[in-house]
């Protein structure tokens, strides 16, 4: 009788330890099943994660390049400035109204219509429109060259582009 319950007392050791190898092997296997569905999410999380460090460096350089472009237009534009201003000193305006305002008018009139026409090319407008026939020409000297180059039309909107010729 002993020998059954040994042989029982057996019995139950072997079936706890191959149920507890079989737990084991199961909670192993459920383990690496987890862990590789997090390792596939890890992979996705970092491909995104290089793909939007990739796209940040590209915009940076991009930035960087606007930026150094934008430096550059604005070194221009204060040189200009500083031209103008240069300009503005040299000119005896006062003067030049008094002694000949005709002449100052048109010179006045040139210069703006030609400032207009830069700032259109500028923003994208038609910088190569011909200046209107109210843009006045002086008769005793030939004023802005620059300003008043090719006027051929009579049209006083500074918004339409259309001629016509009623001169």
């Amino acid at each position: 009788m002993i020998r059954i319950y040994l042989a029982l007392a057996m019995f139950a050791i072997i079936g706890s330890l191959a149920y507890g190898a079989k737990y084991y092997y199961d909670t192993t296997q459920n383990k690496i099943a987890i862990l590789t569905k997090n390792n596939a999410n890890l992979k996705v999380a970092v491909d995104t994660a290089e793909a939007s460090l990739k796209l940040a460096k590209e915009e940076q350089i991009k930035m960087s390049e606007l930026n150094n472009k934008l430096q550059n237009d604005l070194q221009k534009a204060e040189k200009y400035g500083d031209s103008l201003r240069s300009k503005l000193a040299q000119l005896n305006l006062v003067k030049d109204a008094l002694t000949d305002a005709k002449n100052l008018e048109g010179r006045m009139n040139g210069a703006t219509a030609k400032i207009w026409r830069e700032i259109m090319g500028d923003t994208g407008g038609d910088s190569n429109r011909p200046n209107p026939n109210w843009l006045q020409r002086s008769e005793t000297t030939d004023g802005n060259k620059d300003g008043d180059k090719d006027r051929k039309d009579n049209d006083t909107s500074s918004t339409e582009a259309e001629t016509s010729s009623t001169q």
